[in-house]
């Protein structure tokens, strides 16, 4: 009986061998001799289809559309004029937009900029005390009037810089990052040149005038787009309306009077000198839609803000944002070769927003691009394809598709691993 029973058993546990062989060879063969169909498949549908897996809006250098208005048709009463949709980058309105002119203190949106580049990785924190050096406290113009003795936090800091345009604290700030101003304004100016700024070069980060230091209207919608995308949490302080510093001993009123006349306004940077006259990049949002207009060389004040509310009420009236998806919406599930998955997820990198024309009821077509398999390894988050937007022909937008997870290369771990996993489970 005994001899019965070990037999029976022997019998069972060669069954057993013989599957996990068999299994090995067979993943062995697909592992080695696999391989991915690299042909594009390209989907193409209207805006009559369901909400679309979408994408990052184009986050390239400002592209010009065909609604582009370009023959100052506003009557803007100033030297130049960039109207932009904030999430797409669209050009809506160009009056002279690459004319370089001087920036007066516009120009420290790009200080904001790299203040809070080093704010949101880390280098610096909100509440880090920032000293006052000689350099900041010899400031003239717009200024809070730091003394040598004390120190601010980079959160008054900000309050300051962006409230009141505190040209003492935009130093203090470049001093205690780059050890210098000269230092700082050479990585504004590296900065530029990344975001595509070619009208631009910066002398100071403060604004005051100084021959050679000039940008445009077009550069100065560059750079706003930049920090409001990227930096959001920067219209803390750029919609503070009334505010104060040193235990209210120090009032701060907004230089930028849209924020508290203007619905929706997120900031963002006022300028004025007697040589660059008056500026302004002005932002706002409304039902999903987010303009940034720029004024440069407005005659006064008035002007300049009139000339801005003119510009983004023109947006605003005659533009809005379609939806197409969400960022993580699933697209499609495509087939994954010589993977320890056999199929992955692409889904979009970003919200899909489209900028429409409410005057032109032009149909946006949807195109993904997109391979029907991918070959492992793959890492979370790799680019797999993109979806195309356009209208008439023409792109105005583009979004990538990525994986939703990783996926390692079958190898012979991997498939020594599966076996015995399945040969464990068929012994229980």
């Amino acid at each position: 009986m005994d001899f019965y029973k070990y037999k029976n058993n022997f019998k069972h546990i060669s069954y057993r061998l013989l599957i996990f062989f068999l299994c090995f060879f067979v993943l062995f063969f697909i592992n080695h001799y696999t391989f991915a169909d690299t042909n594009n498949t390209t989907y193409v549908w209207s805006n009559q289809s369901n909400k679309l897996e979408t994408t990052e809006t184009s986050s390239s250098i400002l592209n010009s559309s065909s609604e582009t208005i370009t023959d100052n048709s506003l009557g803007l009463d100033c030297g130049a004029a960039c109207l932009i949709e904030q999430n797409t980058g669209l050009v809506i309105y160009d009056y002279n937009m690459h004319e370089q002119l001087r920036p007066a203190s516009v120009t420290k949106i790009m200080s904001l900029l790299l203040i809070m580049e080093a704010l949101d990785s880390g280098i610096i924190n909100l509440d880090d005390k920032i000293p006052c050096t000689e350099d900041a406290a010899s400031m003239g113009g717009s200024q809070i009037w730091l003394d040598v003795r004390e120190t601010l936090t980079v959160d008054e800091m900000l309050k300051a810089i962006c409230v009141v345009s505190a040209n003492d604290c935009v130093v203090a700030m470049a001093d205690y990052l780059e050890g210098s101003q000269e230092a700082f304004v050479k990585k504004m100016n590296q900065k530029a040149q990344e975001l595509g700024m070619n009208d631009t070069c910066f002398k100071n980060c403060h604004g005051i005038d100084e021959d050679g230091h000039v940008t445009s209207a077009y550069d100065i919608a560059i750079m706003s787009r930049e920090l409001l995308v990227n930096h959001p949490s920067i219209t803390r302080y750029t919609t503070i309306w009334m505010d104060s510093l040193r235990d209210g001993k120090s009032s701060l009123v907004n230089t930028n009077k849209l924020v508290r006349n203007y619905n929706g306004c997120t900031g963002l940077k006022t300028g004025s000198t007697s040589l660059a006259l008056y500026n302004l990049s002005a932002s706002a949002t409304r039902n999903n839609l987010s303009l940034i207009g720029v004024i440069l060389k407005a005659p006064n004040t008035k002007i300049r803000f009139a000339n801005a509310q003119k510009l983004l009420d023109y947006g605003f009236s005659n533009y809005s944002v379609k939806s197409f998806g969400k960022k993580g919406d699933i697209i499609k599930s495509i087939k994954v070769t010589k993977g320890t998955l056999q199929t992955i997820d692409a889904v979009l990198e970003s919200d899909a927003d489209i900028l429409t024309s409410n005057r032109n009821n032009s149909e946006i077509t949807q195109e993904i691009i997109l391979d029907d398999t991918v070959s492992a390894p793959i890492l979370e988050n790799q680019k797999l394809g993109e979806i195309k937007f356009s209208t008439n022909g023409n792109v105005v937008s583009s979004v990538n598709l990525i994986a939703n997870t990783k996926v390692d290369k079958l190898s012979f771990l991997n498939i020594t691993k599966t076996i015995l996993s399945t040969w464990l489970n068929l012994c229980r």
